[in-house]
This record gives structure tokens, sequence and C-alpha cells, in this order.
């Protein structure tokens, strides 16, 4: 019974040195701090409506381990300056042209990271640290190209 008591008091001494440890640790980020985000491919082509196109952020630190691939973010689409229906970017950085119309149209995706920001603006605005890419969507004159060039059968 003595050897019981002696060992729950051990137990009992460690518990309460981890626990008297583990107060004074840092909760510090192990990242560091984000500086930049880019985003690959820096450009590319979702020509008819249903392809997509993966686009991935990375995070650019200023301590180890300095990237990280892929970078959590907020996802958008834009149309010189202003969001678009046009063009669509999932959470996970899918891209699509919805219905494209006319010449073919260069839309800016776009990633920010919401710490980094003080007032959100249409596609990223008020954020420090967005990073952005190019998405041409084609219209209806390279369908119609398209479907006029194809072999019959």
């Amino acid at each position: 019974m003595e050897k019981l008591r002696f060992a729950l008091f051990l137990l009992g001494m460690l518990l309460a040195a981890s626990l008297a440890l583990s107060c004074g640790a840092s909760s510090k980020n192990m990242t560091g701090q984000l500086q930049s985000i880019t985003i690959s491919p820096a450009t590319a082509t979702a020509g008819l409506p249903g392809e997509q196109t993966q686009f991935t952020a990375t995070g650019h630190y200023n301590t180890a381990p300095y990237i990280v691939t892929p970078q959590p973010a907020i996802w958008g689409a834009c149309y010189q300056n202003a969001p678009t229906t046009v063009a669509s970017v999932t959470s996970k950085g899918l891209a699509q042209c919805e219905a494209p119309s006319g010449p073919t149209t260069e839309y800016s995706i776009f990633a920010f990271d919401p710490t980094n920001c003080n007032v959100i603006t249409a596609c990223g605005g008020g954020c420090t640290i967005v990073g952005t890419a190019q998405l041409s969507c084609s219209g209806n004159d390279v369908i119609a190209t398209r479907r006029q060039t194809a072999p019959e059968e």
C-alpha cells in the first residue's frame, strides 16, 4: 500500500510539473509572418462553360518553413476591378467560366489572407496581402469557330 501511495504521489508531482511548464509555453505561430501570396499558374484559360482550371495559392513567410502550399485563402474573381459572376472560383481555387459571350475576356483571380485586412472590399481590396492571376474565358466567337472546324461524321 505504501508503494502505491508513493507511485501516485510521483505521478501527481510529474503531472503538476508538466502543467506548470506548459503554462509558460509560447503559442507563437510556427510559420512566422505572412509576407506575400503568389498564385499559380499566373495565367490560364478555361474556354467553354464547365471547363475548370485549378489555381494554387502559395504563402511566403519571413521564417521557416518560408513557403506554404497551399496557402489557406479566400478566393474570388473580378473583371476590371469589379466582382463578376461570369468567372467563378471555389474556396479551393478551382475556377471556371460560367457563360462566356462575345470575344475572349480576361478575368482577375485573386486570393487573400483575411487576417491582413482592415476592411474587405471588392476584389480583395482593403487587404495588404493579395495574390492575383489571370483567367481567359473564351467567348461565343471561339465556340462558334470550334464548331465550324470540327470534323463532320
